[in-house]
């Protein structure tokens, strides 16, 4: 006998639940954001339309509709659908989960989603036991996670998997969302006599960055906190300015420091300097020390590009890196992010040159790869008495002679690793390099022994 009362429980329920849950899309055209990976004709799309899955893994920041999307697949599959959280289950229930989709695919032929949200925090042992039945296609996979799946995700799994990575949304997406859950009256408030200002609604679209669920829940917290009930305003609930940002507080950015985020920033931070443009560095810095990264790390990482980078197209660059690490483990944060500033600033505005670099990366090369070369006679050490005995002998002191230089053989093979360039500081090396060479070539023209001085 059907229960009359169930309409009424599942609306209460529905009622109960979170802004941002109930307003979850209902079917693919309401979802919003994604467009690289579900617009009209792309790839994902065509496979949730056709029905025709495979194991797919959903990577990217919070609030950007991965879970959604799953419930929008279970909606548009003939497949039995199960949802789990890797964090809230353990090896036995995913068993039972594959037991039941084996005797499912067996019985009715019909195949089983598996969506696994958090897929990140099942350990590699605990992935493992997916694998089997993945490569077998007893079962539909489709994981979630915030975290690289290069890294955090069996290579085995992502193998078999099509890997589709969520983008933050647009301000513009944020702004639809809103104002889509403020005037639904099934879902959201359109029932309500509710005032939401403009400004209110940009300043949930910057500081949500991206992430649908943090604006809902600001608006969400706005409403049910009673905005602003004026009596010249007839009792609507006026949500301002001054109401939104208590109803978000601090801008949230998103920063592991041991995932995508910190390389990523990081990367950006360096590719910045090395590019020359100094605000994007800054901006770089900003968003990393606002997120908490360790100071010492960013010193590190100016240090090393000080010398990878500039080398010695500005030799000072090194040592204001130097300087600049001392300094940021002395004074620490807050004091120190203006001298990690400074070193930025100075390394993004310097003369660039990588010579020394690639120099000691061909010279690392042939001492692993070619044949050892041995020291030049002349060149090695007399400071014994049996020296002259072993032929450790011609030597030329260099300060001996003109231009402090005496052209003689110091590698025994015929190598060019450093080429400077001709900018900055390592201009000038070049061309005392070049007149080097010139004395050189003459010597070999007119082999007389170069007069001491």
């Amino acid at each position: 006998m059907p229960d009359l009362f169930e309409p009424m429980r599942e609306q209460r329920r529905a009622a109960s639940m979170p802004l941002a849950a109930r307003m979850r899309p209902r079917v693919l055209d309401e979802f919003t954001g994604q467009q690289h990976i579900l617009g009209p004709g792309k790839l994902l799309r065509r496979m949730i339309e056709a029905d025709r899955l495979t194991s797919l893994i959903f990577y990217g920041p919070p609030g950007t509709g991965k879970t959604t999307l799953a419930h929008l697949i279970a909606r548009h599959t003939n497949c039995h659908f199960v949802d789990l959280n890797a964090a809230a289950v353990g090896v036995k229930e995913v068993r039972e989960v594959l037991a039941d989709s084996k005797a499912r695919l067996g019985d009715t032929s019909q195949r089983t989603v598996l969506f696994l949200d958090e897929i990140h925090r099942f350990n590699k042992s605990q992935q493992d036991i997916l694998l089997g039945d993945v490569e077998l296609g007893l079962i539909v996979l489709v994981g979630a996670t915030t975290e690289n799946p290069f890294f955090s995700v069996n290579s085995a799994l992502v193998s078999r998997s099509q890997i589709f990575q969520f983008e933050p949304l647009t301000q513009d997406d944020i702004r639809s969302i809103v104002q889509q859950a403020a005037s639904d009256k099934e879902r959201g408030y359109g029932n309500l006599p509710l005032d939401l200002r403009p400004e209110a609604i940009e300043h949930w679209v910057t500081t949500s960055d991206g992430d649908a669920r943090r604006a809902l829940t600001a608006l969400e917290i706005a409403v049910l906190s009673g905005g602003k009930r004026e009596a010249n305003q007839g009792g609507r609930i006026v949500i301002d300015l001054e109401v939104a940002q208590e109803s978000i507080q601090r801008k949230a950015v998103v920063y592991d420091a041991a995932g995508d985020q910190h390389y990523d920033a990081a990367s950006a931070f360096i590719k910045s300097m090395r590019g020359s443009d100094p605000d994007a560095a800054l901006y770089w810095l900003a968003r990393m020390i606002h997120a908490g990264e360790d100071p010492r790390f960013i010193a590190r990482r100016i240090a090393i590009l000080a010398s990878e980078d500039i080398g010695n197209a500005d030799p000072a660059a090194l040592i204001l890196a130097a300087a600049m690490v001392q300094v940021v483990d002395f004074v620490g944060l807050p004091e120190a992010q203006l001298t990690l500033a400074q070193a930025v600033t100075y390394m993004a505005c310097s003369p660039k040159s990588n010579a020394a670099t690639v120099a000691i990366g061909e010279a690392m090369a042939d001492v692993e790869n070619n044949r050892t070369v041995p020291v030049p006679r002349h060149l090695r050490d007399t400071h014994y008495s049996g020296a002259q005995q072993l032929g450790h002998a011609g030597y030329k002191y260099a300060h001996d002679y003109p231009e402090g230089y005496v052209p003689q053989e110091y590698l025994g093979v015929d190598k060019q690793y450093y080429r400077p360039t001709d900018r900055g500081k390592e201009a000038t090396f070049r061309a005392y390099l070049d007149k080097l060479a010139k004395i050189r070539a003459a010597a070999l023209q007119n082999p007389q022994p170069p007069e001491k001085t």
